[in-house]
């Protein structure tokens, strides 16, 4: 192996394990991580929850001086908030849509996809209404409920059942993933359109259905550092944990697909 290449991977390992001599203090000198004592704020899609509350863990794990805190929900919300001064370090959009218009503001440095992820028909356990089909969720006296349009799991349901030619009128329309669950599990609703890990984090709540056409409908998740994070060498060491070969093992183990 090259020297170049030697000290590529030594700079990686810096940044993942955080390995530095010095030790913590409420001066703020870096701590035995290599990272200053501080809070870092990652916005995340709703869909990353189990898989990011993990991935926080780990980063902490590896640099105790360093406290991350996940806000999750819908892509939509989450970009508008950034958009208007929101204190994020890291934004991790479940699509490019909510995350572009940032990358063309400037608001985020580059992004990189990071996982993939495909819809379910969601249902509550045993599926005593037999919903099988995305037809199905049309049918009289079945309550349907779905993400809203802008949110990234609407755009890729909407995409879903035009390709399959079904049109319907949900009963509501919610502003993250979490929320189309909560009304599935509560009983509010019998059937809704989720992402498959939604329906591995939550096998008591909701039962899963794979509909036809689910594999040409593939939400695929970037991740960026805000553009005027206070936090960047945190953020980034967060975003490299993500496409590090144990952060892409912890989205598997969620049921997230390679990006």
């Amino acid at each position: 192996m090259t020297r170049p290449a030697l000290a590529a991977l030594a700079v990686l390992a810096l940044a993942l394990t955080g390995c530095a001599p010095s030790n913590a203090s409420d001066t703020g000198r870096p701590s035995a991580s290599g990272l200053a004592p501080q809070t870092l704020s990652v916005y995340a899609a709703a869909s990353l929850t189990g898989a990011f509350d993990e991935l926080a863990t780990l980063l902490e794990d590896q640099n105790p001086a360093v406290d991350v805190q996940v806000t999750y929900d819908g892509s939509s919300t989450l970009a508008t908030q950034i958009a208007a001064g929101a204190p994020a370090d890291v934004f991790a959009s479940a699509d490019q849509k909510n995350l572009q218009p940032l990358a063309d503001d400037a608001l985020v440095g580059p992004a990189t996809v990071f996982a993939g992820n495909t819809l379910r028909i969601a249902v509550a356990p045993g599926n005593p209404l037999q919903i099988e089909t995305l037809q199905d969720l049309a049918r009289p006296g079945v309550i349907t409920v779905l993400c809203a349009a802008q949110v990234p799991c609407g755009a890729a349901s909407a995409s879903l059942l035009a390709n399959a030619g079904v049109s319907l009128t949900p009963a509501s329309e919610e502003q993250n993933v979490t929320a189309v669950v909560t009304k599935i599990a509560g009983g509010e609703a019998d059937a809704g359109l989720v992402y498959a890990t939604d329906v591995a984090a939550n096998p008591d709540r909701i039962q899963g259905v794979t509909p036809a056409g689910a594999d040409a409908v593939v939400g695929h998740y970037p991740i960026a550092v805000v553009a005027d994070s206070a936090h960047a060498e945190a953020a980034q060491a967060f975003v490299d944990l993500v496409l590090s070969p144990a952060g892409q093992a912890v989205l598997a183990a969620h049921g997230f697909l390679a990006p």
